[in-house]
């Protein structure tokens, strides 16, 4: 008998709880699933599970074997998927979310262009911009805009973004240009309520660092919304260079207080564990990759 066979057909009794439990997911008979447990004991010459009428329980060896195969098993999947991934064709659904602004302007012009390399992917893409669980919620990928990721997850960084304050020349023409931090608290702001900061601003300058708290004469959610508005004349905006960077070379938009920078931050794209990453994921982050290797923003 396969020694894998042995170790598969152990772990899913283990697993599932009982012998009915393991031959349906095994898709084999409840028989055979239990002779071959007990070939296997016969051949360890060890008891591995205590049975009762009712349930099933490891003995103190089957704990020990069970830990063994288990990491064995994952081994030997995480190889397949290695070199699947290598070699094979992706297939299948893949679960994608992202940013709002960002995936709108940044990511939805690749779907396409991923797909026509991999037709045989179907992509499921949610955009929002709170911190979704992604094994929680179901989702393979994801993209996110922070300083580091969560230690939780792994992740793959694809490019920075800078964030910068900045208005239209028509705004700054009506209401001046401030030259110091400090200056904000007599503006116009339009702020991001997202922000991990909330109502106050940080800047780091030739005189230190500046803590800003503002009072927002407008407040939402989405940073489309805040660009829109400072477009418009409305007031001043810190929003990232993804954002607002080709405002800024147009001249739409001025950064101001070039001198006092406010926070840089990765994008990254994140995944639950190294173990078991499909075909599908792996070409999708490498993809991403290439993509941002050369952002199409100012930095």
């Amino acid at each position: 008998m396969d020694k894998f066979v042995e170790m598969r057909t152990f772990v899913a009794v283990v697993e599932a709880g009982s012998f009915v439990g393991a031959s349906e997911a095994l898709q084999a008979s409840k028989p055979a699933v239990s002779r071959l447990i007990a070939d296997l004991e016969a051949r360890l010459g060890v008891r591995l599970l205590h049975r009762t009428t009712r349930r099933l329980s490891l003995t103190e060896e089957g704990e020990v074997f069970h830990a063994r195969c288990r990491e064995l098993l994952n081994a030997l999947d995480e190889a397949e998927a290695e070199i699947t991934s290598r070699s094979g064709e992706a297939s299948g659904l893949l679960r994608i979310n992202g940013p709002v602004s960002f995936g709108i302007v940044h990511l939805a012009p690749l779907w396409g262009k991923f797909q026509q390399s991999h037709p045989k992917v179907a992509l499921d893409i949610t955009l929002n911009d709170r911190v979704v669980d992604l094994v929680e919620e179901g989702y393979d990928l994801a993209i996110r805009i922070a300083r580091l990721p969560s230690s939780s997850l792994i992740c793959r960084r694809l490019c920075t973004t800078r964030v910068v304050l900045c208005a239209s020349p028509d705004y700054l023409a009506r209401a001046g240009t401030p030259v110091h931090p400090n200056e904000l608290v007599n503006h116009r702001i339009l702020a991001y309520s997202q922000l991990a900061t909330g109502n106050t601003w940080e800047f780091d300058g030739p005189d230190g660092h500046h803590s800003i708290r503002t009072s927002p004469s407008l407040y939402t959610n989405n940073g489309d919304t805040c660009r829109v508005a400072a477009l418009q004349g409305a007031g001043l905006i810190l929003q990232p260079t993804f954002l607002v960077g080709c405002d800024l070379r147009s001249g739409a938009l001025v950064e101001v207080l070039p001198e006092y920078r406010s926070t840089d931050f990765g994008i990254y794209a994140v995944y639950p564990t190294r173990k078991h990453v499909s075909t599908k994921v792996r070409l999708m982050i490498d993809f991403l990759i290439e993509s941002f290797a050369q952002p199409d923003w100012p930095e």
